[in-house]
């Protein structure tokens, strides 16, 4: 049985995805009407993103439908079994990487949040879904959260919180990849430091653009 397209996860993606498009809508509209200097400065700031995504604490921020789905065939055939990702949100892309870790046979996901209020909704979807023994759940600033207890192998990850800090969690996380691990960063042209770094075989990474706002990099070893 295929546990994303099957109850009673699939039922719950089809409300969330459609909670997600109601309450973004408004926001992208209004971050769009930004000047373009002033809209880059505020996504890629290394500085003011607390304050920036805790006004966006109601706001989904999900990955589309595709790069959902996208992550899940990527933690399925390649077999993941130890995921970690930066910016849980309401839980959308951590649950269909949890299904893709229960179809896999088992595995651990590691995913943090540091809005109190999304931590709480993203816990209950996690129930509803029948996933939350594949989840941890680590509720604080990244940069905290994700510098302790790593797994030893890291097989996936998916970068998807405040966009200035993409290199950072990657510096915590890079020792643990192992050769062959993918990396999906969402709204990756927002770093460009990010995106300079992966795109560098030198500093060991294989890396191409996917659709219009995901980048897919593989660490080389």
């Amino acid at each position: 049985m295929t546990t994303l397209l099957n109850a009673p996860l699939a039922p719950l993606l089809d409300r969330l995805f459609a909670d997600a498009e109601a309450t973004t809508a408004a926001l992208r509209s209004t971050v769009m009407q930004m000047p373009e200097h002033e809209r880059a400065a505020m996504m890629a700031s290394k500085t003011d993103y607390r304050a920036l995504y805790a006004s966006m604490k109601d706001a989904h921020l999900a990955v589309s439908r595709q790069t959902a789905a996208l992550l899940y065939m990527l933690a399925r055939s390649t077999a993941a079994r130890s995921i970690v990702e930066f910016g849980t949100s309401f839980g959308i892309s951590t649950l269909h990487l949890a299904a893709a870790l229960r179809d896999n046979g088992g595995g651990r996901l590691i995913t943090s949040e540091f809005e109190p209020s999304k931590v709480a909704h993203a816990g209950a979807n996690f129930a509803a879904g029948g996933l939350s023994d594949l989840i941890e759940l680590r509720e604080g600033d990244a940069l905290e959260t994700l510098a302790r207890d790593l797994p030893d192998q890291i097989d996936l990850v998916l970068l998807d919180g405040a966009k200035g800090l993409y290199p950072a969690v990657l510096d915590l996380l890079e020792p643990r990849l192992r050769p062959g691990a993918l990396i999906l960063a969402d709204n990756a042209d927002w770093s460009p430091d990010y995106l300079a770094r992966v795109r560098s075989p030198k500093r060991g990474y294989l890396s191409t653009p996917f659709a219009e706002d995901v980048e897919l990099s593989m660490r080389l070893g």
